[in-house]
């Protein structure tokens, strides 16, 4: 989950390495820290954010073309200054960065105590550069040889840069489990969690796999395995603009990325359908379709917010194509053991790609024989490159921690899946068909009719910035809104939120009803209307404070409510994309004027990648 940036070229390293870990900030922000060769190894490192490494390098050398950067989400150890990366060996003349978590630390810790090693900080990375040096010093081998055989004794993920002083023109990575990137320049090379650091000095990439090593020396680029099996590099072209990385004159990435969803949902659908043809087109199903014979369930594996996009998948699959299927957390799912086979598929859903348990949940079903089919973000992520097929949600770069555009990218990508899984099996009479293609393309323009709302919602927002807790309610499509609605909240505004099915309120949640709990009541699903509206009644009846989000023209909820947020009206089926829209701006609004950081909330991080 932390953020790493390493460079080696012609240039100054430090402006590329500071901007680097600027973008990167998303990934960890608990502290933050880089080393430069320069004939000397120079390591600073400093506890807080980016702005204050930055402040504290003011007056130091910063000279050299060769060095690495890293931005910390604390694993092992407090988020302090020696406890920040880099780390250096003993010796003082190897340094390294690291994003994972080296699982049997405490074993090579203890080896390494006894050989008289002494450790400065908490961390398992410093577990591991000591680990290097031993190996180079004792059996007399070059540092990519140390590292090579270091990696061999690791059990655990990594994605780790290491620098030596005594080889000035080698700059040394490898991976596994934890993302890791080569960016290819002239004459020139960087590496990085992702393509953010450097997309506007090269489109040539190389996307590591897990258990290789990149070795740039002298200016040559060499991939091995650990197990010392020479690789031959695949450069791939980058497709990312430097323009979707910048706030674009919005105050905050999370409400540059709110304001881009009619986009990101239009790009999501892009050439995938045609309503005047009633044809839609997923490639990724298409490549599974000799698999799919015989589907007797599917099996959704997610985490977070993707986890609340697998709950709706579940039901549009299941109204539209009638197949079974079960939703997971990625995170239990790898614990178990589960009876799973070749006539089932599994579906793992995550922004990044990264996410570690979504990852360990994709190869478990695969090892037991299961089609994977994977739904993400970001290009050539292990998620894509793991699974049998899959689609991109082409949602663009999503910086701001709490997810928004992502999850209605997902929306978007699930009911194409359903829709093609229909039409595949014929479960969809060609009238319903095409009614529902039509109103998925008539979509990202009522999610502009939704954003229309801001300043309304900003005012409600003031009036809800000081409670301590929220219930959200909903039915049908609209509960797991109802969880995603209340994560939002609590993500970014540290405001207790739960989200629950709106009947099951009395089974427990009506005993914390009073006239201080705001009470979230979303109201937009046709089928259930009456019930809801009942629901809405017994919080009314016991003071409860209610928050609607309705369809337009709703005059029982709008007498009955508060407060109301309305909706334009859609086929029910694709309503949370809508009705996620104004919860998404609420908790923005109230978290802002609480004071907090929307884009980086304490203790949280963009992408999961260790467990």
């Amino acid at each position: 989950m932390c953020g790493i940036v390493g460079y080696i070229g012609k240039k100054q390293a430090y402006p590329i390495l500071i901007n680097g870990l600027k973008r990167l900030e998303y990934r960890g922000y608990d502290s933050a820290g880089i080393a430069l060769l320069d004939g000397d190894l120079k390591s600073y490192k400093k506890s807080g954010k980016v702005k204050d490494l930055e402040h504290y390098l003011k007056k130091k050398d910063l000279n050299g073309t060769m060095g690495m950067g890293h931005t910390r989400w604390a694993t092992h150890g407090a988020p302090n200054d020696v406890n920040a990366h880099p780390h250096l060996s003993e010796t003082k003349d190897l340094a390294i960065i690291h994003n994972g978590i080296i699982e049997n630390y405490y074993t090579l810790k203890e080896g390494l105590l006894q050989r008289g090693y002494k450790f400065l900080s908490n961390t398992d990375t410093e577990v591991l550069i000591h680990l290097i040096q031993d190996i180079k010093q004792n059996e007399k081998v070059g540092i990519d040889e140390a590292v090579r055989i270091a990696l061999n004794e690791v059990i655990g993920a990594y994605a780790i840069v290491v620098l030596s002083k005594d080889d000035p023109d080698v700059l040394i990575a490898a991976k596994t489990a934890s993302p890791l990137v080569v960016g290819v320049g002239k004459d020139e090379y960087f590496i990085s969690s992702d393509v953010t650091p450097f997309v506007e000095y090269t489109k040539k990439v190389i996307y590591l796999n897990d258990g290789e090593m990149v070795i740039i020396k002298k200016g040559k680029l060499i991939i091995k395995t650990i197990k010392n099996l020479i690789k031959t590099p695949y450069i791939q072209k980058l497709e990312v603009d430097l323009e979707r990385l910048e706030k674009g004159g919005y105050e905050h990435f999370m409400l540059k990325e709110i304001y881009e969803q009619p986009r990101s949902i239009m790009d999501s659908m892009r050439g995938r359908f045609n309503t005047s043809e009633n044809r839609l087109v997923l490639g990724g199903l298409n490549e599974m379709e000799h698999r799919l014979k015989n589907l007797r369930r599917i099996i959704f594996v997610a985490c977070g917010t993707s986890w609340h996009a697998s709950l709706i998948g579940e039901r549009l699959i299941e109204d539209f194509a009638r197949i079974p299927v079960e939703v997971e957390y990625a995170s239990e799912f790898r614990y178990r053991n589960p009876i799973i086979g070749a006539d089932d598929m599994v579906i793992a859903i995550s922004q990044s790609g990264e996410t570690a348990d979504t990852l360990a949940a994709v190869e478990l079903a695969k090892s037991k024989g299961a089609n994977v089919f994977g739904i993400c973000n970001v290009v050539g992520s292990a998620i894509a490159r793991t699974c049998h097929a899959g689609a991109y949600t082409h949602a663009g770069p999503e910086i701001g921690v709490a997810s928004t555009k992502a999850f209605t990218a997902q929306l978007t990508v699930l009911a194409l899946v359903a829709l093609s899984l229909a039409e595949k099996r014929g479960t969809l009479g060609k009238r319903d068909f095409k009614r529902l293609l039509i109103a998925l393309e008539q979509i990202p323009s009522l999610v502009e009719k939704c954003l229309a709302s801001n300043d309304e919602i900003k005012k409600i927002a003031k009036r809800f910035k000081d409670s301590k807790n929220f219930l959200y309610l909903g039915r049908g499509y609209q509960f797991p809104v109802a969880l995603e609605g209340a994560l939002k909240l609590k993500e970014i505004s540290y405001i207790h939120a739960e989200g629950y099915p709106a009947a099951e309120m009395k089974h427990g949640p009506i005993a914390l009803i009073d006239e201080h709990m705001p009470v979230v009541v979303i109201a937009a699903n046709k089928s259930t209307y009456e019930k809801v509206v009942s629901n809405t009644e017994e919080v009314k009846a016991r003071k409860g404070i209610i928050i609607a989000v309705t369809k337009e023209d709703d005059t029982t909820m709008r007498n009955l409510a508060d407060y109301t947020l309305e909706v334009p009206e859609t086929e029910e089926v694709f309503s949370p994309m809508l009705s996620i829209i104004p919860l998404q701006l609420l908790a923005y609004h109230i978290a802002i004027l609480r004071g907090c950081n929307v884009d980086q909330p304490r203790n949280l991080a963009k992408s999961v990648t260790v467990e």
